[in-house]
């Protein structure tokens, strides 16, 4: 093959996308609107600090991970649960399943009821039956609807799904797919939330060192796809075999018309301070179950991956859902804080807010119809990303792999 197959895009659907290419024997050029590879999945240094570009986590059960050296990643786990604050204070809800000896406690908080939590039990059943990817065809309706249905009360709704759910999704009303949810639900019931121990971003530094060298391009935005090339910013003129679109929907939508959406994407704010000491006493997730404030959910990551911070220092992230742009919304955000945690808070000093516009796709229901969206658009023009698929890591590193396998069978009948 004289032209090689050109990628748009090294987030993880381009980098999978192009692994997979790679592994196969096919040339392939990699080309990287930005800086560094990840996309979505930056991580900044910051006087010690490692600061994630919003918060984020990986899950060990995603089936796309076997071929990740997790070992190398030096994941680090959150303890299963979450701590849920109320008008009657933090309240600790652990996964029994997982850590039988909080079974009391877990039963005992004030967050939904004895047959909340036995549902919960039953619906762990329910999403661990069959193969994973079966669950994206399940009947589909609105998480919300979902959870009703299944019975749950609005008390349980209210303080621990709307919040944990919300800081998934990036919406709190629940509107997205339920196929979605049952898929998260699975997920994070079979394996372990983590953070690599250097940062979210070490997991496609990862991919890129699984690729030939100069085979990325990075400041290398593309202006144009013509017929049998590309066209950068620069003008440089790049003929193709083939070419993968691999950016976030937006920017996929510039340069084919036929890929945009009329949804809104999700967007999310992440502000991190640094802090004397860590405000919470568990290395867990906490969500803000009072159902009013800026705060969706709050966790100190160098609680669970000390790397995150210097020494003496903790680092704590906090995510709200709504933009925080105004000096109003910084004190509002601040007072929530010192309602959370009292005075030590003063001692708190602010790191960098990183407000995300197009953070996630929108996947409210109906949206999984099919459940996985075509690879090939037309003529040698492919396509890959998470939201062609499902918004996770593993839809996107899925959504790679299956494009760069629709080529190869492709090109195999040529």
């Amino acid at each position: 093959m004289t032209n090689p197959v050109i990628v748009i895009g090294a987030g993880m659907a381009g980098l999978s996308c192009a692994r997979t290419l790679q592994n196969a024997g096919l040339e392939t050029l990699v080309l990287e609107a930005s800086d560094e590879v990840g996309g979505r999945i930056r991580t900044d240094q910051l006087d010690g600090f490692l600061l994630d570009r919003g918060f984020q986590v990986l899950l060990t059960s995603y089936p796309e991970l076997n071929s990740i050296d997790a070992e190398a990643l030096d994941l680090q786990p959150f303890q299963p649960g979450a701590l849920i604050r109320t008008e009657r204070g933090m309240q600790r809800l652990v996964d029994p399943w997982r850590k039988p000896s909080a079974l009391f406690a877990t039963a005992r908080a004030a967050v939904g009821s004895l047959a909340d939590k036995l549902r919960i039990g039953k619906l762990r059943l329910d999403v661990s039956r069959g193969p994973s990817e079966e669950i994206l065809s399940w009947p589909e309706q609105s998480t919300l609807r979902d959870l009703r249905q299944r019975g749950f009360s609005e008390i349980m709704i209210e303080r621990f799904m709307k919040p944990f759910l919300g800081g998934i999704f990036l919406e709190s009303e629940l509107e997205t797919s339920n196929r979605m949810f049952l898929y998260v639900f699975r997920m994070f019931s079979q394996g372990d939330a983590t953070l690599p121990s250097g940062g979210m971003q070490s997991l496609p530094e990862q991919l890129k060192s699984q690729l030939q060298s100069q085979s990325i391009q990075l400041n290398a935005p593309v202006a144009a796809i013509e017929n049998d090339r590309i066209v950068t910013q620069q003008g440089e003129s790049l003929r193709y075999s083939r070419v993968v679109i691999a950016t976030d929907q937006s920017a996929a939508a510039k340069l084919v018309p036929e890929l945009a959406t009329d949804r809104t994407p999700r967007s999310v704010n992440c502000c991190y301070f640094s802090a004397p000491q860590s405000p919470l006493k568990h290395p867990m997730l906490a969500l803000n179950g009072t159902g009013s404030g800026l705060i969706n959910n709050l966790c100190v990551p160098s609680d669970i991956a000390p790397q995150y911070a210097p020494p003496g220092k903790s680092l704590v992230s906090v995510t709200a859902l709504s933009q925080i742009n105004s000096n109003e919304d910084r004190q509002q955000l601040m007072g929530e804080l010192k309602e959370w945690f009292g005075d030590q808070v003063d001692d708190w000093q602010h790191l960098r807010t990183y407000y995300i516009p197009e953070a996630l796709p929108n996947q409210a229901s109906p949206y999984f119809n099919p459940p996985q969206q075509p690879a090939h658009v037309r003529d040698n023009l492919f396509v890959c990303g998470d939201y062609r698929e499902n918004a996770s890591i593993n839809g996107a590193m899925s959504s790679g792999r299956r494009t760069a396998e629709a080529i190869i069978k492709q090109l195999q009948f040529h």
